[in-house]
C-alpha cells in the first residue's frame, strides 16, 4: 500500500502491464481464441493441398470431359494449376502425374504443365524446399513490447501532466489564503470624514459593450470635487457581445492633477502574465473578489469602491476569464483641511509620463 501511495504512477502502469498480459493469453489464446472460417482450400496445409488435389484429379479421370467439376472445385484457388504442377513433381506414380496433368490443362486453360512449371523446382529436378516462415513469433513480441511502452510512456505523461496541475492548484489556493479578506478602508483615518459625501452604484451585465459609468462628485455646498468611474478595460476573444475580462476603476481629483485607475481583473486574467503586463501600463491589477474594497486615494478624495456582486460567463473561452455581471459600489470622502491649487507648472514631466 505504501508503494501505490508513493508511487502512484508506477503502480498504475504495472498494473496496466500486467492486466493486458493476463487478457491476451488468458482471455485471448485459451478462454476466448479466435476461430477462422471461410478458408479456402488454397490456405490449407501442403499435406491437405496435395489431398485435395489429387481426389479432384481422381474424380476428373473417372468423368474425363467433365471440366466443371474441376472449375468448381478450383474456383477459390488463384494458383491451383501452379499448385497442381508442383505436385506432379514431386509426385513417382506415372498414373498420377498424368491424372494431374489432366485437371492442370484444364485450370489454366490449355496449358499443361510441361509449359507451367511447378512452383519450386529448379532445373527440372526435385522441387526446392520452401523455407519456413521465420521470426513470425519474435516480430509479434516486438510489436506487443513496442505498444506496452508507448501505452506506459503515454500513462506516465498524463499522470506527470496531471500531478503538475494539481501542484499548480495547491500554489494558487495558497496565493488566495495569503491575500487578504479585503483592502483597507480609509474612511476612519484622521482627516476624513466618517460618513461619504457621495455613493454611486455601476452595475454591469454582459452584452453592455457600451459600459463606461462616470459620476460627478461634489460637496454639501454644491462644489465639484472631482469625478469617478468605471468602464470597459480589456475583453477577450473575438465575440460579440464583447467577453470582458477586467474593468478599470478611476478617480479624478480637481486638486489633482493625476487621474488614479485600478485595474479589477478575472481570475484568468490576474493569472495570465501576458495578458497582467498588457494591462499594467492602464494601472495597478486587483484580483475580482466579491466583497472585496478596492481603495484610490489622491490628494484630497479617497474612494473605496466594493465589489457587491459577481459572476463568470460560461463558454468555450477558459473557465472564470470574462464576467456576466459585476456590481460595484464607489463611496467618496474628501479630506478635511485647505488644499491650493495644483502646482501645474511644477509638475510637467508627471503629465507628460502620464
Amino acid at each position: 500500500m505504501d508503494f501505490i501511495k508513493n508511487r502512484p504512477e508506477l503502480s498504475v502502469l504495472i498494473a496496466f502491464i500486467v492486466g493486458l498480459i493476463i487478457g491476451l493469453t488468458v482471455f485471448g489464446w485459451y478462454l476466448f481464441p479466435v476461430e477462422w472460417t471461410g478458408a479456402g482450400p488454397g490456405d490449407l496445409e501442403q499435406a491437405e493441398q496435395d489431398v485435395y488435389l489429387q481426389t479432384i484429379a481422381d474424380a476428373y479421370s473417372l468423368q474425363p470431359g467433365n471440366t466443371s467439376l474441376v472449375t468448381r472445385a478450383l474456383d477459390s484457388w488463384p494458383n491451383a494449376a501452379t499448385a497442381i504442377c508442383d505436385l506432379r513433381g514431386r509426385t513417382a506414380d506415372p498414373g498420377a502425374q498424368e491424372r494431374l496433368n489432366a485437371i492442370a490443362v484444364v485450370q489454366s486453360g490449355g496449358q499443361a504443365c510441361d509449359a507451367l512449371p511447378a512452383a519450386g523446382v529448379q532445373d527440372g529436378s526435385q522441387p526446392a524446399a520452401q523455407p519456413e516462415e521465420e521470426g513470425s513469433n519474435l516480430g509479434t513480441i516486438l510489436a506487443l513490447l513496442l505498444v506496452l511502452a508507448l501505452v506506459g510512456a503515454g500513462i506516465v505523461v498524463v499522470l506527470n501532466r496531471r500531478n503538475s496541475m494539481m501542484a499548480e492548484d495547491d500554489n494558487v489556493d495558497l496565493y488566495y489564503d495569503n491575500m487578504p479578506e479585503s483592502a483597507p478602508t480609509m474612511a476612519s483615518e484622521e482627516g476624513v470624514s466618517a460618513v461619504p459625501i457621495a455613493r454611486f452604484q455601476s452595475d454591469y451585465v454582459y452584452g453592455r459593450d457600451n459600459y463606461d459609468d462616470s459620476f460627478s462628485i461634489e460637496n454639501a455646498g454644491g462644489e465639484f470635487l472631482g469625478e469617478c468611474g468605471v468602464g470597459i478595460a480589456e475583453s477577450i476573444g473575438s465575440d460579440t457581445p464583447k467577453n470582458v475580462t477586467a474593468f478599470e476603476v478611476w478617480l479624478f481629483d480637481k486638486n489633482d492633477i493625476r487621474t488614479i485607475t485600478k485595474v479589477v481583473m478575472s481570475d484568468h486574467a490576474f493569472f495570465d502574465e501576458a495578458l497582467k503586463a498588457k494591462l499594467a501600463p492602464k494601472g495597478e491589477p486587483v484580483l475580482a473578489r466579491e466583497n472585496e474594497v478596492i481603495v484610490l486615494e489622491t490628494a484630497t478624495l479617497i474612494i473605496n469602491a466594493e465589489i457587491k456582486e459577481m459572476q463568470y460567463g460560461a463558454g468555450s473561452l477558459p473557465p472564470q476569464s470574462f464576467f456576466d455581471n459585476f456590481s460595484i459600489e464607489l463611496s467618496a470622502w474628501a479630506k478635511e483641511g485647505d488644499f491650493d491649487e495644483p502646482d501645474i507648472e511644477g509638475r510637467v514631466d508627471e503629465l507628460l509620463e502620464y
